[in-house]
C-alpha cells in the first residue's frame, strides 16, 4: 500500500513507492505490445501509427510465468525468469493490428532482459 502525506494541500509519496519508468533508448520508451494475431512483444517504441507499431530491440513474449497478466508483467516483470520462454531479440519489427501498448517499468525491463533466450532443442 502506498502511503500519501499531505502538506499544505500538496500530496507526497515516498520515492521508493513510485514505480520507475523503464530506461529509454535514444528517447524511446520500453513497452509491451499486444497484437490481434501475432502475440505479445516487449521492446523500445520507435513509432506508432494507428494500429501499426515499430519496435526496436524487441522480444516476443511467447510464454511467461511469475506474472498473472500483461499489466503485472509490464509493472513488475516476471518472478520466474527460468520458466519463461522468450526467443532472442530482433533489431526491428513492425507489428500490425496492435490492440494494446503498455509502458513498462525499469524493474519489468530488467526482468524481461534477464530471461535466457529459449532455443529449439
Amino acid at each position: 500500500m502506498v502511503k500519501v502525506i499531505s502538506i499544505d494541500g500538496v500530496n507526497y509519496i515516498k520515492e521508493s513507492d513510485i514505480k520507475k519508468s523503464a530506461e529509454t533508448l535514444d528517447g524511446m520508451k520500453y513497452v509491451m505490445v499486444r497484437t490481434q494475431n501475432a502475440g505479445v512483444f516487449a521492446g523500445y517504441l520507435k513509432e506508432k501509427n494507428g494500429e501499426e507499431v515499430i519496435l526496436k530491440n524487441a522480444r516476443r513474449m511467447w510464454y511467461w510465468s511469475g506474472a498473472f497478466s500483461l499489466s503485472q508483467l509490464a509493472m513488475e516483470g516476471t518472478k520466474n525468469t527460468k520458466d519463461c520462454r522468450f526467443p532472442c531479440e530482433v533489431d526491428t519489427i513492425t507489428l500490425t493490428q496492435v490492440i494494446e501498448v503498455i509502458d513498462c517499468t525499469e524493474d519489468a525491463r530488467l526482468s524481461i532482459k534477464s530471461v535466457p533466450v529459449t532455443e529449439q532443442k
